[in-house]
C-alpha cells in the first residue's frame, strides 16, 4: 500500500505531492535524490520511480515501494552519452553508434558493467541497463544531479506503467518524497531493450525504436527474443528460459506484467461484439478497449475506442487500461492489434497484461 502522503520527506515537506517541474523543484528533487529519497520522474516513455543509482541504500528503497523481486535489474538513466564509461566496462562499437543515433530517446543498451556498479542496480548480474531519456524534465534533473539515476516505472511491481504524475501519486503516494509533474508521457510505453552482453545484438524488450531502425544504424538486424526462441511470442519467453539461454534479466521481460486487477482478454476482432455481448448476457460487467470494431451501442458494455494508428495507440495504452480497471468491471476485453510489425511493442505489451491481469499484488 501506498504511505502517507503526509509525512515529511527530507527538508519537512509533505510527501508525495506534485509539483510543477520549475527550476526549483527540479533543484529540490536533486537534493532528495541525494539525501537517499525516491522522486517520482517523467520520462518520455513512462514516468520512472527516480534513485541516486550509486545508492544501494537508495536502490533498495525502490524495490521495496515497487514489491519488486530483488534479482530484477533496473536501468540507470545518465545525463549524456559521455557518462557512459563510469557504468560500463566496455563499449562495442555498435552500441556506441546506436547511443549517438538515439539518444536521447527511448533505448537501452546492456552493456557489461564496470567495477562499482552496486548489485543493486544490477540485479547480481555482470550487466547493466543504461539509457539517455528525451524529455525536457528528466534531462534538466539528470544534468543538474550530475550521475546515474535508477528509475524503473513509478507503480507497484507487476502492475499498469503510469504515464502522468497522477497515476504515481495514486499508486504510490506517500512512499515517494515528490513526483515532478511533466504532464502525460509522449510515447506511453517503456524504452526498446537491446542487448550487447552476448556476441550477437538482441531486442529484449520491443519499443518505438525497432530492428529496422536499428539494422540502419549497424548495417545488420539484431536478433529479435520472440524470433530466438522458435517461434514463442516474446511475452512468453519466461525468465528461466532466459537464464537458460544465457540472457541477462532485463526490466518489463517477464511473463507477466504491465497488468490490471481486473481479467483482461485479447480477443480476434472477428469475435470481439459477440464475446463481450455473450459475457454480459450471463450477468457479467464487461469492459472493452477497440481499435476497429465499432460501439454495438448495448448498454450493458462500457466501450472505449482506441487509435487504429501505433503511435497513438501506444500513448494512451496505459491510461486506457487504468481508466477500464477503475471500473470494477469482471472482464476486460482488448481487441487483438494487428499482427504487423508496427503493432510489435503494443502486442507485448498487450499479451504480458493479460498473462498477469487478475493477480492479487502479493502473488
Amino acid at each position: 500500500m501506498a504511505g502517507d502522503p503526509q509525512q515529511a520527506a527530507a527538508g519537512g515537506q509533505p510527501r508525495g505531492v506534485i509539483e510543477p517541474a520549475t527550476l526549483v523543484a527540479i533543484q529540490r528533487a536533486t537534493g532528495l535524490l541525494r539525501a537517499g529519497e525516491l522522486v517520482g520522474m517523467p520520462t518520455e516513455t513512462v514516468y520512472g520511480l527516480a534513485a541516486d543509482a550509486l545508492n544501494p541504500e537508495a536502490v533498495r528503497r525502490i524495490f521495496a515501494a515497487k514489491g519488486r523481486p530483488a534479482d530484477h535489474p533496473v536501468i540507470v538513466h545518465l545525463p549524456g552519452a559521455d557518462h557512459l564509461p563510469r557504468w560500463a566496462a566496455s563499449i562495442p562499437r555498435d552500441a556506441l553508434a546506436l547511443a549517438n543515433a538515439f539518444w536521447p530517446g527511448p533505448l537501452t543498451l546492456i552493456l557489461k558493467r564496470a567495477p562499482g556498479v552496486p548489485d543493486e542496480v544490477t540485479g547480481g548480474q555482470d550487466t547493466v541497463g543504461v539509457r539517455v531519456p528525451a524529455h525536457s524534465v528528466a534531462l534538466a534533473l539528470l544534468q543538474v544531479f550530475g550521475s546515474g539515476i535508477a528509475a524503473p516505472s513509478a507503480n507497484r511491481f507487476g502492475r499498469i506503467s503510469p504515464t502522468t504524475a497522477a497515476h504515481v501519486q495514486e499508486e504510490l503516494g506517500g512512499q515517494v518524497a515528490m513526483i515532478l509533474d511533466g504532464g502525460a508521457c509522449p510515447l506511453g510505453i517503456e524504452s526498446t531493450i537491446v542487448d550487447f552482453s552476448r556476441d550477437v545484438p538482441e531486442i529484449l524488450r520491443p519499443g518505438a525504436v525497432t530492428a529496422d531502425d536499428i539494422a540502419r544504424i549497424i548495417g545488420r538486424r539484431p536478433r529479435v527474443r520472440g524470433e530466438a526462441a522458435q517461434g514463442v511470442p516474446s511475452h512468453e519467453v519466461t525468465a528461466s528460459t532466459a537464464d537458460a539461454s544465457g540472457t541477462p534479466r532485463v526490466s518489463g521481460a517477464l511473463a507477466a506484467h504491465y497488468a490490471p486487477r481486473t481479467p483482461l482478454r485479447l480477443i480476434d476482432p472477428a469475435l470481439l461484439a459477440a464475446e463481450a455481448a455473450g459475457l454480459a448476457a450471463a450477468g457479467s460487467r464487461v469492459a472493452v478497449l477497440a481499435i476497429a470494431v465499432d460501439d454495438p451501442g448495448d448498454a450493458r458494455l462500457t466501450w472505449l475506442g482506441a487509435s487504429a494508428q501505433p503511435s497513438e495507440y501506444a500513448h494512451d495504452l496505459y491510461a486506457s487500461l487504468r481508466a477500464l480497471d477503475a471500473l470494477g468491471a469482471d472482464f476486460i476485453l482488448v481487441e487483438t492489434p494487428p499482427p504487423a510489425p508496427a503493432w510489435t511493442a503494443v502486442a507485448d505489451r498487450l499479451g504480458r497484461a493479460a498473462a498477469g491481469s487478475g493477480e492479487d499484488d502479493e502473488t
